[in-house]
């Protein structure tokens, strides 16, 4: 199995043809392995560097103050986590990982901070400004280009180009920085554990370290080798139910780092509007081929997975 090649300029080119073409390779790649890479992107070389500085700083701080904006202060999962906080594989050991969240800054007396506090609400933002600024500046970028690659999703699934990204006025999109530690000697390799995402699409920069590790249907590991300026994107459980299982969440895995490396990624999180929802969507079910799942609020499916997946929420619930 080899991850396909996505160029966003040819998905969003003004030639039509040239546009069709991607398109059609977009939805075989989303159909036969839900993985792929995007080259091409507005994400240029110098925010890149950017956001890889401003982790590198972020994380080289004492604990103490990165515990200032601890997750566990926070009911709506922002700031940082802690190595170990998190568990994707709910069998297996906690990630050898530490983590910073941030999505929508929204006022805590908003009404959706009202409604689903546990979902929308206030930052904890890091103090350095420049960090801040910075990764202010990726979400927004990278916010444009996932919705660039919804719409391109939507037309090829014979939907109309906005039926996804319509739904993406109040979203609780993530933008999310990990810093994979060295493993210290007899720790388990578990960097992060085998999971799928819970949203519809997932936008992956990574360093050139690599760890990342795709699940084929025939049980096969297979690296997703770093690929300089391109992004890894992956099809989340969202998108699958909405997709009737059309497109394909994958499993995936990250491995630990060796000793004395440092790893640094950032996955980008696309999910939508709480209030979203979530039914199959009319061209990916039949006679044939009935909707195999209920409707479900987009933030209800949101919500259960993050607190099956954090130990603090769990207790919580």
């Amino acid at each position: 199995m080899t991850i396909p090649l996505i160029n966003f300029a040819k998905l969003t080119s003004s030639d039509k043809s040239t546009q069709q073409q991607e398109i059609k390779r977009l939805d075989q790649a989303c159909r036969d392995i839900g993985f792929f890479y995007l080259i091409d992107t507005d994400i240029d070389t110098a925010l890149i560097n950017r956001i890889m500085r401003a982790a590198q700083r972020f994380f080289a701080q004492p604990l103490q103050q990165k515990l200032a904006i601890d997750i566990k202060n926070s009911c709506n999962h922002r700031g940082y986590g802690a190595v170990g906080e998190e568990q994707l594989d709910e069998i297996n050991k906690a990630d050898w990982k530490e983590t910073f969240d941030m999505a929508l800054d929204l006022p805590s007396d908003h009404p959706l901070a009202a409604r689903y506090p546990k979902m929308y609400g206030p930052n904890q933002n890091p103090s350095d400004p420049n960090v801040l600024e910075t990764l202010h500046d990726y979400y927004v970028t990278a916010f444009g280009v996932a919705m660039k690659v919804l719409e391109a999703m939507a037309q090829a699934l014979d939907l109309a180009p906005d039926f996804f990204t319509r739904c993406f006025k109040e979203h609780v999109t993530v933008l999310r920085m990990i810093h994979y530690p060295p493993r210290p000697e007899q720790t388990h390799d578990n960097g992060a554990g085998a999971h799928t995402d819970y949203g519809c699409i997932t936008l992956l920069l990574q360093d050139e370290v690599g760890g990342l590790e795709v699940k084929h249907r025939n049980g096969e590991w297979v690296q997703a080798t770093p690929m300089e300026g391109a992004l890894v994107v992956n099809i989340g459980d969202l998108m699958q139910r909405w997709t009737n299982d059309e497109y394909t969440s994958t499993t995936h895995r990250v491995k630990a780092s060796a000793a004395d490396t440092h790893r640094y990624s950032f996955p980008f999180f696309v999910e939508p509007d709480y209030e979203t929802q979530v039914a199959c969507v009319p061209t990916c079910q039949s006679n044939t081929k009935p909707a195999k799942y209920a409707p479900i609020l987009s933030g209800d499916w949101i919500q259960s997975r993050f607190d099956a997946t954090y130990a603090y929420r769990e207790q919580e619930a």
